[in-house]
């Protein structure tokens, strides 16, 4: 028998992988918290009303239903972003934006919408919320270095003001969670 050789693992960069993905880096969390908010609702309302009323079929499905709502409502998009596409996969609608073709980049004044809102030019529309951006730096560069594809390009002409104004946003929270965790703020 030969001796098989052990694999060797290469540790790259995300940035260094020709085609790569970047994910939310935070979504797997999120999701197992949505799965256990609901799973816990439905194991108390079938223990209550067991313990009050006895169960019966239709109130099973009852709380099946509204369970199964919690779900859906706490479940958050799964955002990726691969070189100039940026994907936002909810529960039924998956939406794919080029970011090399945008034609609109905005986030509301105000600070009041926590969401950017992108458009490109083959009808392409998507939502993100500004937590994901934050929370993954390297997911926002490659929305911002797009961005900066179209503007370059002359399709992104409105939204110039949102994608400065949020980049300075971006980079002052990173900063500050950076001086936050080594103890420096």
């Amino acid at each position: 028998m030969s001796a098989m050789k052990p694999f060797r693992r290469i540790a790259r960069r995300a940035t260094d992988v020709p085609g790569d993905v970047l994910s939310d880096a935070g979504w797997p969390g999120e999701a197992r918290a949505a799965v256990g908010c609901a799973v816990l609702l439905l194991a108390a309302s079938l223990t209550v009303d067991a313990g009050t009323h006895g169960l019966t079929l239709l109130r099973t499905a009852g709380f099946i239903a509204l369970a199964s709502l919690l779900l859906v409502v706490l479940v958050p998009p799964r955002v990726s972003a691969a070189p100039d596409l940026l994907i936002v996969q909810g529960l039924w609608v998956t939406r794919t934006v080029r970011l090399d073709r945008l034609t609109a980049f905005a986030w509301p004044a105000g600070g009041t919408s926590h969401r950017v809102m992108l458009r490109d030019t083959e009808g392409g529309r998507a939502e993100v919320d500004l937590r994901v951006l934050t929370a993954n730096p390297a997911l926002w560069l490659r929305l911002e270095a797009g961005a900066r594809t179209s503007l370059q390009r002359g399709m992104l002409s409105p939204g110039t003001h949102d994608l400065a104004r949020l980049s300075l946003y971006i980079h002052h929270e990173t900063t500050r969670s950076v001086l936050k965790v080594s103890g420096l703020g």
